[in-house]
């Protein structure tokens, strides 16, 4: 590789990561107690017992209506809307959202549990509330809220760079130098950077994942928005210039439910988002079905049912683009391989902060003509820089 093009892949290296570090620092802080959230949760008392029979999607003598679980969470909520219902395959617990108004904010949102066998409640939390929830916000928008998630997708992008443009200066670096070598009887400036490039070398497929998952993540809500102007639109194109229809005339869940399952044999309902949302049109219950194995309960197909007649309307998968969100969300945490894998994320992350410090330190400490000696240590193969 030539100088100039070792020049330019330096400073594409050195600006991206100059610029994105002090966030990617936050992410890693508040990244670390998100892998753990279900133990923490729980630790803290905020997750409902675990409980054993029929899961609350299914159909059966020993499970109360649909009907009659929602109306017992609007009873405890009154003058508030329905605005989702989401089940547990495994347990009798079901969850309802309600809201003052269909599309209402998040945290005017209040999420009630009941045990669909008993039709008794099992717990009762507002979306954001806790410790949890305050580092879940700052993590994901920085209490900015679109704003934020948007500016924090760049700065994932900026990772990605920085990362990607560290293996490419890598290669030339070592080319003369045994792979993982650490130069510890040198300077503390040559340890430094040897450490912080076999780190970077080790966990790059990691925080390649990690990075673009969480760029993923960022960009949900213009994703959803554009699916809701393009393929939810042509769903409901016979609906246009219809006025919403309003909650007092919302049909029976039972009937719109046996209506999805008809047209999806052999899938299980995740959730069911009604009219007015941002999974809906104002005038369906989406209900969104998963698959029955690891790999297809990650991609759902939304079934449109007419929220008024209970007739299905149009059903089919969702675009790649939101089958990308939807697998990474999980991927991003590492919450889908138990904890295990959940220590291998955090030991990961931890790595990441050091990466992350040790490049800070190497800038700080930098000394005149640094990046034209940088730039013939890099092209030397590693060996300019072994005298210092």
């Amino acid at each position: 590789m030539k100088s100039s093009t070792i020049r330019i892949w330096y400073l594409v290296h050195k600006w991206t990561s100059l610029i994105c570090t002090i966030f990617l620092m936050m992410l890693c802080v508040t990244g670390l107690p998100l892998i753990f959230h279900d133990e923490i949760d729980a630790l803290l008392g905020h997750e409902p017992a675990p409980m054993t029979g029929l899961g609350s999607s299914g159909e059966g003598p020993g499970l109360l209506p649909l009907d009659t679980m929602l109306e017992k969470a609007l009873a405890q909520r009154p003058g508030e809307v329905p605005l989702f219902m989401a089940f547990d395959n495994t347990t009798p617990v079901l969850t309802i959202t309600t809201g003052p108004a269909p599309d209402s904010p998040a945290d005017e949102m209040t999420i009630q549990l009941f045990d669909r066998s008993t039709g008794e409640p099992a717990g009762q939390v507002s979306e954001g509330e806790g410790v949890m929830g305050f580092i879940l916000e700052l993590h994901t928008d920085m209490f900015l809220g679109l704003p934020g998630m948007l500016f924090l997708g760049v700065m994932g992008i900026l990772f990605v760079v920085a990362t990607l443009s560290g293996v490419v200066l890598y290669a030339p670096f070592m080319r003369r130098l045994a792979f993982g070598t650490l130069r510890v009887s040198r300077s503390k400036r040559l340890k430094q950077l040897d450490y912080h490039n076999l780190l970077g070398i080790v966990a790059l497929a990691w925080i390649v994942v990690v990075g673009s998952t969480g760029v993923i993540n960022a960009f949900a809500t213009p994703l959803i928005q554009f699916w809701q102007q393009s393929e939810l639109a042509e769903m409901t194109a016979a609906y246009q210039g219809v006025e919403p229809l309003p909650p007092s005339r919302y049909g029976s869940l039972d009937k719109a439910m046996a209506a999805a399952r008809a047209a999806r044999p052999g899938n299980n309902p995740q959730f069911i988002a009604f009219p007015g949302g941002a999974y809906s049109s104002q005038h369906h219950y989406a209900v969104f079905l998963q698959g029955d194995t690891a790999l297809t309960e990650r991609m759902l197909t939304p079934a449109l049912i007419d929220a008024e007649t209970g007739k299905l309307t149009d059903v089919r998968p969702l675009p790649w683009y939101l089958t990308a969100l939807l697998f990474s969300q999980p991927l991003h945490f590492g919450d889908y391989g138990g904890l295990p894998l959940k220590l291998i994320w955090s030991v990961l992350t931890l790595a990441t902060v050091w990466i992350l410090w040790t490049g800070v330190l190497l800038w700080l400490r930098r000394e005149p003509g640094a990046v034209e000696r940088r730039i013939v240590e890099i092209h030397s193969g590693g060996t300019a820089g072994e005298a210092a």
